[in-house]
């Protein structure tokens, strides 16, 4: 598990590149396996996304670029290792949602983490299927979902209350032999209200606040790949002309990325 600083807040003005960066669902996916699992070479981590050595390399270099990743100790000199710096990233939803520019991170990392769920649910399901986690983990586990009224203050609230709850916690099982890793989702989605037809009602907001900080872990952990693939205008996109091709990928053929369409992503976060 990563353990240097554990948590990294993106700003929107200061970190522009950084989250264009990020915009991309297998990085994403990259930077919440070294998270989740700890350091990996470029090969490793090519052989459990089905991407090409060339493109996980890649990938990883543009992550390190930013300061997600970081070369880790080598364990035989061979091959380049990587490391996340971060056990987390975090932002602020208005002020990313603000800008045009980086809305479309916002959808990236949602839809990442929805993967990362689905991904999450089937190892769950093997593990309890073949006896490698212990009848007593049953009860506690699951999925649950509440339809409240709140406030954007209380939502706001609830929020932070259970990320308290959830980091208090952890520190308290560190250190316990039987404790295991979890996987906890949180997600508060405020919908409109709607009439006897279900139509949206008009908007009955009498001010806005900033939403609360979102976090993203092992955003963006090991997951399922969709078939759709981002939309990623940065300048650190897989290139286009064989010119611009990492040395080690075809010319004609620059990485292709599954993923969710604009995961990360991540506590992931992660991102």
């Amino acid at each position: 598990m990563p353990h240097e600083e554990s948590q990294r807040v993106l700003d929107p003005e200061k970190d522009s590149a950084a989250l264009k960066a990020l915009t991309h669902p297998l990085r994403i996916r990259l930077l919440g396996m070294l998270r989740q699992d700890g350091p990996a070479t470029a090969t490793e981590l090519s052989g459990r996304t089905q991407e090409s050595s060339a493109s996980t390399s890649y990938h990883l270099r543009v992550l390190a670029k930013y300061g997600f990743v970081a070369e880790a100790e080598h364990r035989d000199g061979r091959e380049r290792r990587w490391r996340a710096v971060h056990a987390v990233t975090s932002w602020d939803n208005a002020a990313v949602g603000a800008s045009p520019e980086h809305r479309a991170f916002l959808d990236v990392t949602r839809r990442a983490q929805i993967e990362h769920l689905e991904r999450s649910l089937v190892q769950h399901e093997e593990d309890l299927a073949a006896a490698r986690l212990g009848p007593e983990w049953l009860e506690p586990s699951g999925i649950s979902d509440l339809f409240l009224r709140l406030t954007p203050e209380s939502l706001g609230e609830l929020m932070e209350r259970f990320a308290r709850s959830a980091e208090e916690l952890a520190d308290r099982d560190a250190s316990d032999p039987r404790a295991e890793p979890v996987v906890v989702f949180s997600a508060g989605l405020p919908l409109a209200t709607r009439d006897p037809a279900n139509r949206p009602l008009a908007n009955r907001s009498v001010a806005s606040r900033p939403v609360a900080t979102t976090h993203t872990t092992e955003a963006a952990a090991d997951r399922p790949e969709s078939t759709t693939r981002a939309e990623n205008t940065d300048s650190d996109s897989p290139p286009d002309s064989p010119l611009d091709t990492p040395p080690d990928s075809p010319p004609d053929s620059p990485p292709d990325v599954p993923g969710t369409p604009p995961n990360t992503g991540p506590g992931a976060g992660a991102p």
